[in-house]
């Protein structure tokens, strides 16, 4: 590991907590120390209070905030005193605990302070830095760790055994421990946790993270436990959609609610899904406690979920007997499954969760291989990841504020995306909380829109070899499909029938119906697995109902693609999948309608483009968001019981009335 210090770079973070700002990022850049959220960081100072009074405070990592992003506003500041005598106490519980140190801030709008921080007041220097570095945690999770770590490391640094963090960690380490930290201590190794370094400027703690992250480092490689066993076949080419999309049915049903599932498919993820000790390795549990709230304790090792939850909910059992707490309501549903032809699969109730698990489980991954060239894989007893499992002040960081999303743990595949209706209707399904995977020619698609819960892709509807390949790519990212809007189409100029050219017609057809029909056969195994039932919502148009002069080749593509979409509706009901139309008229903000072409319009009308806009019966302008959020809702719980239904959205038009 090398050290990123830049002293040009630091000068621009000023006073004792701005240096505390820059180390803590330099550490979160390093995803071999600390992943989404994980690691601790901290600096004592001393501010001048109200009553010109000196007070010794303990800045310390509020909870969920990132090391990578954190800023002055991330730490909670405490006073020292009140802090420290927590550690006088004889017992006190995690409830307590939260309280004290909450009412030992001195900012009643600071985050709430990390469980850590009575360790951290208690070390006798003013920067503390705890990570959850790789190579060290390989160390100490591999066979006879503990003498591992202390060859490494001899005198340099304090070894504490495994105790529960918060206060417990904090009284056996101040009782038990630091009487053995020195001038000459570069840092704690916490066994099966981490490591935690300290030291009276910024820069030293994190250079001592460095040195000692280095020198694990380097006995891995000595002992030829550095480089991964990786195998560098190619993943599987042929599609996997129907099998990841039943995996992802399976863990829905096992979980109670719908969930998204990742399939990773490189040379780590093969290789350990496909090692030949993987049902030994993988089931000794997390390789820290942390990971544990995300990925669950063990992995599924095959597909069998069912098999899974009833020992899950076993394991509850036994280690839940006699608990003097309520325990929160368990959901037995895997985390992380591992397949030989799948690869490993992460799983999660958003897209956010995919990702964070996907990322502490390929860690795991590479600390488990690496602790088994050493000899063998080691984790915490059951009992001690239990603990942290069903820990209070655990169970509430999962909490969040306002319930689920309409659509949290849904999938979500729009057509003809980039623009107009096709754009408005995937920042309508996101605003939900569906995960929407958005298609088009148009290469801006992988542009339109950012954050985890989209993916662009571009496709040429007409060409099915292409429109498999979205299908396959959009079960791979997010694991099935419950949601299909069908809205690429195009309008070409107004011609009269007896000018109406053939190759006209066939394109017409070929994008507005034909490519239609590739979607729903491709589609329909796939929302057939669908948790929640699978949903289909057609943009259709009003030339259905009343068609216009010069408009053939358009109006007779979406009229066919409404007689395809009732017959469907007809065919699919047996399946639980809904189908369901919206037929829009005058919607002026897509890329159809430039500004000379409105002012044409509304001035052969003898009209301006406002009144233009509003040449409807209610007098509204309709906009490609009135059109999506008529298409998302026909996809939610409102219309839970239709299918085979056409509304305008038009403003009120007499021809359709």
């Amino acid at each position: 590991m090398i050290s990123r210090w830049d002293d040009h770079e630091a000068a621009g973070f000023e006073g004792a907590l701005g240096q505390r700002v820059y180390s803590s990022r330099l550490l979160g850049r390093e995803p071999s120390l600390v992943l989404h959220g994980g690691g601790n960081t901290s600096v004592k100072a001393s501010i001048t209070d109200l009553f010109g009074e000196q007070q010794r405070l303990l800045f310390i990592k509020g909870s969920g905030h990132d090391l990578r992003s954190i800023d002055a506003r991330g730490f909670a500041p405490l006073r020292m005193p009140p802090v420290l005598r927590l550690a006088e106490l004889a017992v006190l519980s995690d409830t307590d605990m939260g309280r004290e140190l909450r009412a030992a801030c001195t900012d009643p709008d600071a985050p709430s302070p990390s469980v850590e921080a009575i360790l951290h007041a208690a070390l006798p220097a003013d920067y503390v830095d705890h990570t959850h570095a790789d190579a060290v945690i390989t160390l100490s999770n591999s066979e006879d760790g503990e003498a591992r770590v202390r060859e490494v490391y001899g005198d340099d640094v304090v070894v504490v055994p495994y105790v529960m963090p918060g206060f417990r960690l904090a009284k056996r380490f101040v009782e038990e421990h630091l009487p053995q930290v020195g001038p000459t201590t570069l840092g704690i190794v916490l066994l099966n946790h981490g490591l935690i370094t300290f030291a009276d400027t910024a820069r030293d703690s994190y250079e001592r993270t460095v040195e000692l992250v280095s020198r694990a480092e380097a006995y891995l490689e000595r002992r030829g436990a550095w480089q991964l066993p990786l195998d560098h076949e190619p993943p599987p080419s042929q599609p996997q959609r129907l099998e990841l999309a039943r995996v992802r049915a399976d863990v829905a049903a096992a979980a109670g609610k719908p969930m998204l599932l990742r399939a990773h498919q490189d040379p780590l993820a093969l290789s350990f899904a496909r090692h030949e000790d993987v049902a030994t390795m993988s089931q000794q549990g997390p390789a820290t406690p942390d990971h544990v709230i995300r990925t669950k304790r063990l992995p599924l090792v095959g597909r069998d979920v069912a098999g899974y939850a009833e020992a899950y909910r076993a394991y509850v059992r036994e280690l839940a007997a006699g608990a003097e707490d309520d325990l929160a309501p368990v959901d037995p549903a895997p985390r992380v499954v591992l397949d030989p032809d799948l690869g490993m699969l992460a799983v999660g109730s958003d897209p956010e969760d995919l990702i964070v698990t996907g990322d502490l489980y390929r860690h795991t991954m590479e600390i488990v291989l690496r602790a088994t060239a050493l000899g063998g894989y080691r984790a915490l007893p059951a009992s001690d990841v239990f603990d942290v499992e069903y820990w209070y002040l655990e169970q509430r960081k999962l909490e969040r504020p306002g319930g689920a999303a309409e659509f949290a743990g849904e999938v979500a595949l729009v057509t003809g995306a980039a623009s107009g209706i096709g754009k408005a209707c995937v920042a309508s399904l996101l605003l939900r909380g569906a995960a929407v995977v958005g298609l088009d020619v148009d290469d801006a698609i992988e542009r339109s829109f950012e954050g985890p819960a989209y993916l662009g892709l571009g496709c040429d509807v007409t060409d099915e070899a292409q429109v498999e390949d979205a299908f396959e790519r959009t079960v791979r990212a997010f694991g099935g499909l419950d949601m299909l809007v069908l809205n690429a189409g195009i309008f070409p100029p107004a011609q009269p029938v007896v000018e109406l050219g053939s190759d006209t017609w066939r394109r017409v057809l070929g994008v507005n119906l034909d490519a239609n029909l590739v979607f729903l056969r491709h589609a329909h195994p796939l929302l057939a697995l669908a948790p929640k039932r699978g949903r289909v919502a057609i943009i259709g148009s009003k030339n259905v109902p009343a068609p216009g002069p010069g408009a053939a080749a358009y109006s007779a593509s979406k009229a066919a693609l409404n007689q395809l979409a009732r017959v469907t509706a007809l065919e699919w009901a047996r399946d639980g999948i809904r189908i369901n139309s919206v037929h829009p008229d005058a919607v002026f903000d897509t890329a159809l309608w430039t500004e000379e072409l409105l002012a044409s319009r509304a001035k052969h009308y003898g009209m301006s483009v406002d009144q233009y806009k509003r040449k409807n019966l209610l007098r509204v302008e309709v906009t490609s968001r009135h059109v999506a959020e008529l298409a998302a809702a026909m996809c939610g719980a409102l219309f839970e019981c239709t299918t085979g239904g056409q509304l305008p959205v038009d403003g009120g038009n007499e021809r359709v009335i």
